[in-house]
């Protein structure tokens, strides 16, 4: 065997764009474990990667680096003279050639890279197994869709490049996504002078997006780019596999387009294997096993066999592993995905599969409307909010599909602890609004939809929507003798006279709600908000007597049940009670205790209210801070903006509001005033949320009129956009 590695390795004919870390990774393990495998989807770049660790490896070992492509090869009988021809040693005997490798291995510190194992990784395992064994001095680095599973393996799986942008990133403010660089690197091959600019990055971060950041898709896409613009390939990518063609003569016929590539994984896989990844096709996003064996076990696939193939499809990178708190989950590429989805249409299966796949998240929704009320809330709101990609997807089908309206309208009201309680009040309209048109007659779901609508559109300041919603289940609930309906609407209708400025009808309202709640047994998390709605209304007509102690009352049962969301609500009043008590500390203390929790569930509203109040409180007693409460304010009003029409458009929830920018324009100069405004209206809700708990205490010379960075946004919008 030649000692130069240079001759041994094919040279790399494009630029290679990004890995720097998994690049890193895969040198150190190599240089602690003698056989690593990268895995991942097909055209995510396992072999361009494998490669130029190889290359950069090289040095260090004197008999060289050796490529085996053994993607062409299909007989695992040949797999020995594949290696043989790869590492160029001939043999004329009569010998196996695993037994010419050994020998000629022996004493040789070498690299062999084993590309492309999938299709023979039951003979691969064996030959690297027996080829470790042998030559002590030889390491294996192979690529393959699904790990050999043999003694020593170390795994790299590869994920595809990020195509999300840092918060401080692209556009001048870093860099751009490697997806992105690499795009404009092939683009500009096609189209010399490619760049990513102002005009078309918006576009090409869609293309990134909507290709999952793959980069063999990405490379595919800029080929395209000789006949169309990056906007109309975006547009057309509905239809990626139509589309993604044409891949360079030279390269591998697996990777000359998107479909094949893919079905290279297909073919793959055993026909239960193949079942499965069609019917996981209508996941949205992620998923746990419980929901896979729910949804897609029978007709072929018994449920004691779903977690093997699971497991199987995992190993195959056909499916990503998720580790979250204690739970693990899977998700599938999008373009995998639409691969499965096609033969799930092929099957004929498509619309059993997407009703057991909606009963699913409307039992998901059931129990977590169940376990809203209690200690579990928290919880329940992140596996909601898991959910929520699927929820979507369950809606969407049972608006679609005839028949399914009233289930669309069950769905869309279950959810309502969602819409409300994490900070998705348009969405929630959005979905009930359409449910309600679909399915006019006057059933329970619609009065329990209407209702839910009413409160929504409450909390967004749209009485001309709210009222008739909710007079309309009012009418209803009281020709069908619905008492439930009827307790839930005349609770909103409460809601909408408080928001109304008429707190003393809001407060007779309330009561009447709570008397139906009570002859009802009814209790949970809407009960307890009608009770500091009417702790509320009490406050704002100046009963600071009868106010506290409805808070007092509302507290003892939040603790005793373990209640967190209306637990906020509940600080924010009590919070409001001691700033009229003139016990300011106290106040700001529970005012940032409410924002706290609110911040918990990502509720807008909540969030916001403890703002204001926050930004009032600052401009009052020894330690008041003009300044800080101004910047606050901006940083409420770009809230205000995400939740609806500002303060309800109430003149009660305003009137705080009014007196604190009142207080601070006489106190700041006018630059000073609307700068320290801009500064809060910049931070988005995470940096709004620090700053409001944790105040500066003087600001340092360095501060600027720019936002934070937000660490994690959670998957919530920004404050300032609707949903």
């Amino acid at each position: 065997m030649a000692s130069t590695a240079a001759g041994r390795l094919p040279a790399e004919v494009t630029s290679f764009v990004g890995r720097a870390a998994e690049l890193d990774e895969l040198s150190a393990l190599l240089a602690r474990a003698r056989l690593v495998t990268v895995t991942g989807p097909g055209g995510v770049g396992k072999s361009r990667l494998a490669l130029r660790a190889a290359a950069r490896l090289a040095d260090g070992f004197p008999d060289g680096a050796h490529l085996a492509e053994l993607a062409p090869v299909q007989d695992p009988l040949l797999l020995g003279h594949a290696v043989l021809e790869a590492l160029h040693l001939t043999d004329h005997t009569a010998r196996p050639p695993l037994d010419v490798l050994v020998e000629q291995l022996a004493d040789r510190r070498a690299l062999l890279v084993l590309d492309g194992c999938e299709h023979l990784v039951d003979a691969c395992a064996e030959l690297a197994d027996a080829l470790l064994r042998a030559a002590p001095g030889l390491r294996v680095l192979a690529t393959s869709r699904q790990s050999l599973r043999t003694a020593g393996e170390h795994l790299l799986p590869l994920a595809p490049l990020a195509y999300e942008a840092a918060a401080d990133g692209g556009a001048g403010g870093g860099p751009d996504p490697e997806a992105m660089l690499l795009f404009a690197d092939r683009a500009a091959a096609v189209r010399p002078g490619f760049r990513l600019e102002a005009g078309n990055r918006a576009g090409v971060a869609l293309l990134c997006r909507r290709l999952d950041g793959i980069p063999l898709a990405l490379e595919l896409a800029a080929g395209r780019l000789r006949a169309l613009s990056v906007e109309q390939l975006a547009a057309r990518l509905d239809d990626r596999f139509r589309v993604l063609t044409g891949g360079a003569r030279t390269a591998p016929p697996r990777h000359r387009t998107l479909r094949t590539a893919i079905g290279w994984s297909h073919e793959l896989c055993t026909m239960q294997e193949r079942l499965l990844w069609a019917r996981l096709s209508v996941f949205a996003a992620g998923f746990d096993l419980d929901a896979v064996e729910y949804v897609c076990a029978g007709r072929g696939l018994e449920p004691d066999d779903v977690l093997g193939l699971v497991d199987s499809l995992v190993d195959k990178s056909v499916l990503e592993r998720l580790d979250g708190d204690g739970a693990v989950r899977f998700r599938m590429l999008d373009t995998l995905r639409e691969y499965g989805a096609h033969w799930l249409r092929a099957g004929g299966d498509g619309p059993r599969l997407r009703r057991r796949h909606r009963d699913w998240y409307l039992g998901v929704a059931t129990w977590g409307e169940v376990e809203w009320f209690g200690p579990r809330q928290a919880e329940t709101a992140d596996r909601t909010r898991l959910a929520h990609p699927n929820l979507r997807a369950a809606l969407e089908f049972s608006l679609a599909e005839p028949g399914e309206e009233q289930l669309a309208l069950v769905l869309a009201g279950t959810l309502w602890y969602f819409w409300v309680g994490t900070g998705h009040l348009g969405e929630g309209r959005h979905w009930l609004d359409r449910a309600l048109a679909l399915a006019p007659e006057p059933t329970d779901a619609r009065a329990k939809a209407l209702w839910v609508t009413g409160y929504l559109a409450t909390l967004q300041g749209d009485l001309d929507r709210a009222r008739p919603a909710l007079e309309e289940c009012r009418r209803q609930a009281q020709d069908t003798g619905d008492d439930r309906a009827l307790a839930y609407a005349v609770h909103r209708q409460g809601c909408a006279a408080l928001i109304g400025d008429d707190p003393a009808r809001a407060a007779e309202l309330f009561e009447e709600a709570l008397w139906h709640y009570d002859t009802l047994g009814e209790l949970n998390s809407n009960v307890l908000m009608a009770r500091f709605e009417l702790a509320l209304a009490r406050l704002f007509q100046g009963d600071e007597e009868g106010g506290r102690a409805g808070i007092e009352r509302l507290r003892e049962t939040c603790e005793e049940h373990g209640e967190q969301w209306a637990y906020g609500y509940c600080l924010y009043a009590m919070a409001f009670a001691r700033r009229q008590a003139g016990d300011l500390r106290t106040a700001r203390t529970l005012a940032r205790e409410s924002m706290r929790l609110n911040h918990l569930f990502r509720d807008l509203l909540g969030i916001v209210l403890a703002m204001d109040l926050l930004a009032l409180l600052a401009t009052e007693g020894a330690d008041a801070d003009l300044r800080e409460a101004r910047v606050l304010q901006g940083a409420a009003h770009r809230l205000w903006r995400a939740v609806g029409t500002p303060f309800f458009g109430s003149r009660s929830f305003n009137g705080p509001h009014l007196e604190c920018e009142r207080r601070a324009r006489a106190g700041l100069g006018g630059e000073e005033y609307a700068a320290a405004f801009r500064l809060g209206s910049r931070l988005d809700l995470d940096a709004a949320v620090r700053r409001a708990l944790d105040p500066p205490a003087a600001d340092g010379p360095g501060e600027r009129e720019t936002p934070p960075r937000s660490e994690d946004r959670g998957g919530v919008p920004l404050a300032g956009q609707r949903e």
